[in-house]
């Protein structure tokens, strides 16, 4: 009886021991797997401005939240797991949407060479052999993300005005990796990828980074290195622009629209009622021009249209906007081009015109003074006559105290509507990011909170 006994402490004794140190292998594991998503995340995020987006796909449900750079590190234990994602450039409000980019920190392809049966090591060996240090430089890292990989060039810094060139230099990029199965789709300024340390659910694999270097390009340097065929070297005939430099420039138009419709929206307080089938098409036709990724365009879009007072129902917005899809499809056909020049046309989709878009929004003239590029003839004399008056004050050497307290008062002015507006938004920003959004001085955001 007393051997029975002691059997049965001793097996008892045994099996918690066992999980004890199952349970503390398991603890060693999580620590390690966190470390890797730490050293990822500040490796590429380090010393940004701006939010990055963490996601997570659960039972099918996709969950993301915003953090500052300096939270990250706090923050990630909370995300540890499956199917975790950061975003690879960061916004400048808790909204990761192309219009929010506030910096642009990363180039990448996505490779999905699985797809081709290609083994990811083998497909490295090919690319160092043949791509990396010749027609592309050599990536910070890589991210082996369980069945393909991550190529990721990081860039100093660039403000979202630059995302027409990176826009450029990414579908560079991306067509260099198309022959071992670069993602065309995943290549917006909005991307999230995978955090080393997390586990990929669809093969249980663990995700891993190579650190090769940690020197950081800048886009005109990738521009003028990698991408000749952006500055040509020999002069074209007159009167002819060079394709891809006249792609780039229809690039930033279409951007600077997308943030004129943004800007006109927030004008307006989100109350577009019987406009709104209109932003909405315009939205996802300059975000398909823009991009290159109708599926990202769509979502985007849907997003901008849950934001409005009244947004149309989902099914609805869908089809209503539809045709702009079609009409970006259509820029790329060479026959539906062909036939549109034959017709008197620049090219397929819509080529429209401000005073089309100015008609169809009703955009008043008080509306045109905060907008970038969406103006009328008078709108554009009164800048020019702006700018002629500053060269002026500016050959004289003064400025008389007028015209200096005027143009402070329209500073101010200007940065008091934008303070309002995010404080609306975001009643509980904290005063540090609210100067940071900004970009003034927490002293400066003091002066200017009192006057609210």
């Amino acid at each position: 009886m007393r051997d029975t006994v002691f059997l049965l402490l001793l097996g008892i004794s045994v099996f918690f021991v066992g999980m004890e140190l199952i349970t503390m292998e398991k603890l060693k594991i999580e620590e390690t797997s966190l470390v890797r998503a730490k050293g990822h995340v500040l490796f590429h995020h380090r010393n940004a401005d701006g939010w990055v987006t963490l996601a997570q796909k659960k039972t099918g449900i996709w969950k993301q939240y915003h953090y500052k750079p300096e939270e990250l590190a706090f923050k990630l234990s909370e995300w540890l797991g499956e199917d975790v994602y950061f975003s690879q450039n960061t916004f400048y409000k808790p909204e990761r949407r192309i219009e929010n980019i506030r910096q642009l920190r990363a180039v990448y392809v996505d490779v999905d060479c699985y797809q081709l049966n290609y083994d990811p090591g083998w497909v490295i060996g090919k690319l160092d052999l043949e791509i990396f240090g010749e027609i592309l430089p050599e990536p910070n890292i890589i991210i082996f993300s369980g069945r393909g990989l991550v190529c990721i060039w990081l860039i100093e810094p660039a403000p979202h005005k630059a995302l027409p060139l990176w826009q450029a230099i990414q579908g560079y990029f991306c067509k260099q990796l198309d022959y071992v199965g670069a993602d065309k789709k995943s290549i917006d300024a909005t991307r999230v990828f995978r955090i080393a340390g997390s586990i990929n659910s669809k093969n249980g694999q663990e995700v891993v980074s190579q650190y090769r270097h940690d020197h950081r390009y800048t886009l005109r340097d990738l521009q003028e290195e990698y991408l000749p065929e952006l500055v040509p070297r020999q002069p074209k005939k007159p009167g002819r622009k060079p394709k891809i430099v006249y792609l780039h420039n229809i690039r930033s138009l279409h951007y600077a629209r997308l943030l004129d419709l943004v800007r006109l929206v927030d004008l307006r307080e989100y109350d577009i009622k019987g406009y709104r089938e209109l932003f909405c098409f315009l939205y996802r036709y300059w975000g398909c021009c823009l991009t290159e990724n109708a599926e990202d365009s769509l979502q985007q879009m849907l997003e901008f249209n849950s934001e409005l007072k009244e947004p149309l129902p989902e099914k609805e917005v869908i089809r209503a906007t539809k045709s702009a899809e079609k009409a970006w499809l259509a820029k790329s056909d060479t026959k539906a081009n062909e036939e549109a020049i034959r017709l008197g046309y620049p090219g397929a989709g819509y080529n429209l015109k401000n005073s089309k878009i100015i008609e169809w929004l009703d955009i008043t003239k008080e509306e045109q003074i905060h907008l970038q590029t969406i103006i009328d003839g008078n709108e554009k004399r009164r800048r020019k006559r702006e700018r002629d008056k500053l060269a002026k004050r500016k050959e004289r050497g003064s400025v008389s105290r007028e015209e200096y307290l005027e143009t402070q008062s329209e500073i101010t002015k200007d940065k008091l509507w934008q303070l309002k507006k995010i404080i609306e938004k975001n009643p509980n920003a904290k005063q540090k990011e609210l100067a940071a959004i900004l970009g003034i001085s927490d002293r400066h955001l003091r002066r200017l909170k009192s006057q609210i």
